[in-house]
């Protein structure tokens, strides 16, 4: 079985957390390396975004990622729409001389290329959106409406549909309009070899970190994910020794002004002594910083599955997160962590505060946390998509466009 593994806007090789790569990048790392492992050779198809980068790098046998010369290496992301056509082209002529079995599109520019591919090579097509411009649109995260009606049609064409959570696949039934039957719900996994439960004491020396209650950031810097919740709920914690430090980089078009913003925020709440900035970690690295805290706290306005949430809940660690997409499946409220419904920062205070104020509970909620984290292993995700693909594979008709 070959996959080609359509990644146009972000790549595995660069460093989650700064710029534009978050969890995406770690997931396609993580799944492709599992598909080998089931059997899948993969192909991932990636924008040369780098002049130096050599064509092909081979990650590891079976996993090679393939760089695509398509338009100016230091395109913005939100200027990628213009070089479809190009990516699509390139890709094309690659196929014809290594063919693969299915084809496999991650988020909406992505998809475009799928959906043109799929006609012009006949190879069935498979989707994951990570996110979906019409839910980040109903959190007041503005979407270009070209973006939306090509998730519209990317979604009309592709055979299957992958949903991280079950509120995902409720979101592309319902505000697109997918049959029930097309979405498939696979859970990203975690990595349990990096992230398990470990002493915070060696974790807290190794880090340089000798405060207080320590709450955990890890994610880009930028409005989605809510930094400035987490530093006004900071300031109305009943521990005045509690610290916040942020794991990540300002990240799209205004995460300078976002890092801008909170340090302004920090100066007139006067607790820029107890916020800690951390350039982006790499990935392995960030269990330490997972052991090190006492609580993560994810006041995302929109996250459809949350791998940072799943991470520090395989280390131990009670996650308090905003009550948005797949974050409602991996927090259980009460148990591992907190799920706040309003985007207020006090009651995100209030949840610390219960957890920091009970070391019986924080450590009951730490542990059912790791508990529930074993649940998502990426082979299981592996296993789910390489049974997919093989059924895509023999199935007698693809969906075709409306």
């Amino acid at each position: 079985m070959r996959a080609g593994i359509i990644s146009l806007h972000t790549s595995p090789l660069t460093q989650p957390g700064a710029g534009d790569s978050g969890g995406m990048n770690v997931y396609i790392r993580e799944f492709v390396s599992s598909l080998v492992q089931a059997g899948v050779r993969c192909d991932v198809f990636v924008r040369r975004w780098n002049d130096d980068l050599d064509d092909i790098v081979e990650i590891e046998p079976g996993f090679r990622v393939v760089h695509v010369p398509a338009g100016p290496t230091d395109l913005a992301k939100e200027d990628l729409p213009v070089i479809v056509e190009e990516f699509t082209a390139w890709m094309e002529r690659w196929l014809d001389d290594h063919p693969v079995d299915v084809l496999h599109a991650n988020y909406w520019l992505s998809g475009e290329v799928g959906h043109r591919l799929k006609h012009a090579l006949e190879l069935p097509l498979v989707t994951t959106f990570h996110t979906l411009a019409r839910v980040k649109a109903e959190m007041g995260d503005h979407e270009p409406q070209a973006r939306i009606d090509a998730e519209t049609r990317v979604v009309s064409c592709s055979d299957i549909l992958i949903a991280n959570a079950a509120v995902e696949r409720q979101q592309l039934i319902e505000l697109y309009g997918a049959e029930p039957e097309q979405v498939e719900i696979v859970a990203p996994g975690v990595d349990r070899a990096f992230f398990a439960p470990g002493p915070a004491a060696g974790a807290r020396a190794a880090i340089g970190y000798d405060g207080g209650p320590l709450v955990l950031f890890v994610g880009r810097i930028q409005p989605l994910k809510g930094v400035d919740i987490a530093v006004h709920a900071l300031s109305m914690l009943a521990d005045s020794k509690a610290e916040l430090m942020i794991v990540g980089g300002a990240s799209g078009q205004d995460g300078q002004t976002e890092v801008a913003k909170i340090e302004r925020l920090l100066d007139e709440l006067g607790i820029i002594d107890r916020v800690h900035f951390v350039e982006p970690k790499p990935h392995w690295a960030l269990s330490t910083y997972y052991r090190a805290a006492d609580v993560l706290i994810m006041p995302s306005r929109s996250e459809s599955f949350g791998l940072v949430a799943l991470e520090a809940a395989a280390c131990g660690i009670p996650v308090v997160a905003a009550a948005v997409g797949g974050l409602r499946t991996l927090v259980d409220d009460g148990v591992t962590g907190r799920l706040i419904d309003e985007r207020d920062p006090a009651l995100y205070a209030e949840a610390i505060d219960e957890i920091l104020g009970d070391p019986l509970r924080q450590a009951a909620m730490g542990a059912a946390a790791a508990k529930a984290a074993e649940r998502y292993p990426w082979s299981g995700l592996a296993q789910r998509l390489r049974r997919i693909y093989d059924s895509l594979v023999d199935a007698e008709a693809l969906v075709s466009c409306s």
